[in-house]
């Protein structure tokens, strides 16, 4: 039975990875997978509270780190889209491993067997969820740069030390035979102690040795993993670089719109890792530069220089057009948080003038804000009048028009166990908090509801992000094609 159950899982496996090579560039095309959890809400502002709330989480804590070096990781459910991947090669050690996509991380790692989750009793976990046996063999030696990385540059003879290496084995700078010491995660609503270790990730047919991971043993709040797409040494494109500098610079995702209904049926996100022929050839992206951030280095960080609600620019606070020496500002573009998070005198100055057009024609329901987290709502007892928002961007003076749904959202309202529902319609922008609070992180986060319906594209060669709309799926379908 349990070799059946194996067979099944590598057969899956299999299917889910995209080799589509040309003659001119590779890309790597994978299937992203939006997560929700239909058990664990019964209705549909719960599970938008859960969901606004962990996005305020994730963006608050981001400016709330000490000594440690500590990420938000991906928060779940109904936020985030999975990846998987092999971990071993060949038949016999080839183990699937199923990881949250987070470009606001710089880290790939995942439960290790045996694991320990403390306090995740109802939290999802996407399958396969047996988590792998790692060797000692593969550990990463104390005096790597991978571990310096991982303890936040932490220097490679205190590592050496915590590696509990022979003193005169430090003077020598010999301590290869000592593994890097565990490290310590925190995020938002939980944390995790990990290993660094080297093993065999394998995709299809790419194959790349001596790949770098966390390996954890023991975490708080947190059953699964995370695949780090951040701007740092050990995240998932910089070691794809030293593989393959055509697919580790440049990549891009197109996250299909979806609904927080758990029945509707979603087709996969793609994520395309390389140069695809044909993808920017005819300046359908419109590029805004990346800002450096000196404190936060693994963001993707942009500037904003204003939103337009219908025809009225509200210019952004200064804090969203640049990043300061101390990290302050700009806007990180983060595939790991649900909801836009912008700073207070913006969003305020947004609502006010979204509601001076709406609010008008549709009565606020102001108790489906305090249920959702969300605001302003309004009751819709007729077709919803909108106005278009736009985000202008400081970089390369672009804008990028929001399709309606990417910011505003309707669904039935109703009690919890009410026999009728109404209709109601709420903006999908959250209050971040007040702006002089908002010192030593980003000044706003740029959700991944806002960006369905685009190709995002990270270009790191040339510093840049771009925006391109797209029907998803059908990117899908056409990217398969090529593959047959």
């Amino acid at each position: 039975m349990a070799s059946s159950a194996r067979k099944l899982e590598l057969l899956w496996f299999i299917l889910i990875f995209i080799w589509v090579p040309s003659s001119s560039s590779q890309t790597l095309v994978m299937p992203l997978t939006h997560s929700i959890s239909k058990e664990q809400f019964n209705s549909t502002h719960n599970l938008l509270k859960s969901t606004s709330t962990r996005s305020a989480v994730r963006f608050h804590h981001q400016r709330q780190r000490h000594r440690q070096h500590q990420v938000s990781l991906p928060l779940s459910p109904g936020s985030d889209y999975t990846l998987s991947f092999t971990l071993g090669s060949g038949p016999a050690q080839a183990h699937p491993i199923t990881l949250y996509m987070d470009t606001g991380s710089d880290l790939v790692w995942f439960p290790c067997a045996p694991f320990e989750c403390i306090l995740c009793e109802g939290k999802p976990s996407p399958g396969p969820i047996r988590p792998p046996n790692i060797t000692r063999a593969h550990a990463v030696s104390c005096q790597s740069p991978a571990c310096s990385a991982a303890h936040s540059s932490t220097s490679s003879s205190d590592l050496c030390a915590m590696a509990r290496c022979p003193l005169d084995a430090i003077e020598t700078s010999d301590c290869s035979s000592s593994a890097c010491p565990p490290f310590y995660y925190a995020y938002g609503d939980g944390s995790l102690i990990a290993n660094l270790y080297r093993h065999t990730l394998s995709m299809s047919s790419l194959v790349l040795k001596n790949f770098t991971f966390g390996c954890a043993h023991t975490t708080l709040g947190e059953p699964t993993g995370v695949a780090g797409f951040g701007r740092g040494l050990l995240s998932f494109p910089a070691q794809l670089a030293t593989f393959s500098p055509q697919l580790g610079n440049r990549f891009s995702y197109c996250l299909v719109s979806h609904s927080f209904n758990g029945d509707r049926i979603r087709r996969p996100s793609p994520l395309i890792i390389g140069r695809r022929d044909g993808g920017d050839e005819h300046g359908e992206f419109v590029y805004t530069s990346l800002l450096r951030n000196p404190k936060h280095p693994y963001f993707y960080s942009v500037g904003l220089a204003g939103i337009s609600v219908g025809k009225r620019d509200i210019p952004a606070p200064e804090i969203l057009r640049k990043v300061d020496a101390t990290g302050s500002g700009g806007v990180v573009v983060d595939s790991g948080t649900t909801f836009t998070m912008l700073p207070a005198s913006l969003y305020n100055s947004v609502v006010a003038e979204f509601d001076r057009r709406v609010g008008r024609i549709h009565k606020r329901a102001s108790e489906v804000e305090g249920k959702t987290g969300l605001g302003p709502c309004y009751y819709l007892d007729t077709v919803a009048q909108v106005p278009a928002v736009t985000l202008r961007f400081a970089g390369n003076d672009s804008s990028v028009v929001l399709p309606r749904r990417n910011y505003f959202y309707e669904f039935l309202y109703g009690e919890d166990g009410a026999t009728t529902k109404r209709r109601v319609g709420c903006m999908m922008l959250m209050n971040g908090g007040d702006d002089s609070e908002l010192s030593g992180g980003p000044g706003a986060t740029l959700g991944n509801y806002q960006q369905q319906g685009f190709e995002v594209i990270y270009d790191l060669e040339k510093q840049r992000v771009g925006f391109a709309r797209r029907q998803c799926a059908l990117l899908w379908d056409s990217l398969n094609r090529e593959k047959n």
